[in-house]
């Protein structure tokens, strides 16, 4: 599943390449949409794309009059550009400007989404000023699960998904098998700068390795959530705990409990 990292770039490429153009129509295929088909045509065709951002885990296109199209790639979910006529296999939803360009979403499985005009989250954006080392102490004392599963949660801090947690989590030494709200304030505080600079450490990884990218995941960088890895940048061997999701941790990290 793309994270933060990878929508944080996408969007920036998607602007590039999109901003300003007016869209001709969009064609629902199997997508999962909170309006109907006519209502969803009715509200974007003919609009301008005004900007491409990303907000938590989804990519949103607005369009004049602060028109919202949400997307949530979920795990599969790719995008495409094309002209004239998309040829993708698997097509979920094709945004087709007035100019010939296009924009096709596609998910063998089916799960990726849309949603016209969203609404506002509660949780604040991993990357916001909001997700700071108050909030987060607040949050985590409250919480008996582990720290990983909090990182996770998209109703306490959106963006953050299992890979980037691995990377967050080593980089400031905690171990993801922590008590909440066991774990100090001063770990607290190295959480969230770690938060900060595994997310925009790794955006300007992915460009550097693909700059014009809108689709997949480039992991060959990450230290610990790393298959091809087998030790540490400091030398630990890196352990995988293969529960409902893998985990890659090493013994560096501390574990509060």
């Amino acid at each position: 599943m793309p994270e933060l990292p990878d929508l944080e770039v996408f969007s920036h490429n998607l602007q590039k390449k999109l901003k300003g153009k007016i869209l001709k129509q969009i064609t629902m295929h199997t997508a999962k949409l909170n309006v109907s088909k006519q209502e969803l045509q009715d509200a974007l065709a003919g609009k301008k794309l005004t900007s491409v951002y990303r907000e938590g885990k989804e990519l949103y296109f607005e369009f004049d009059k602060q028109t919202i199209l949400a997307m949530h790639l979920m795990l599969h979910g790719k995008l495409f550009f094309f002209t004239g006529k998309s040829d993708q296999k698997y097509s979920i939803a094709e945004l087709l400007f007035e100019d010939g360009d296009g924009l096709v979403l596609t998910d063998f499985q089916k799960a990726a989404n849309l949603t016209l005009n969203p609404e506002e989250k509660q949780a604040p954006d991993a990357l916001s000023k909001e997700a700071n080392a108050d909030y987060l102490k607040n949050i985590l004392a409250k919480k008996k699960t582990n720290i990983k599963t909090v990182l996770l949660d998209q109703k306490i801090i959106r963006g953050i998904g299992n890979a980037y947690a691995d990377e967050i989590l080593w980089d400031a030494g905690i171990s993801p098998f922590s008590v909440a709200n066991k774990i100090p304030d001063d770990k607290i505080k190295a959480l969230i700068k770690s938060v900060h600079s595994v997310l925009t450490d790794a955006q300007k990884q992915i460009i550097k390795h693909d700059p014009d990218i809108i689709a997949g995941e480039v992991r060959d960088f990450m230290l610990i959530h790393n298959s091809k890895k087998k030790a540490s940048p400091k030398g630990a061997e890196i352990k995988i705990d293969a529960g409902s999701r893998k985990t890659y941790y090493t013994d560096e990290q501390q574990l509060f409990s």
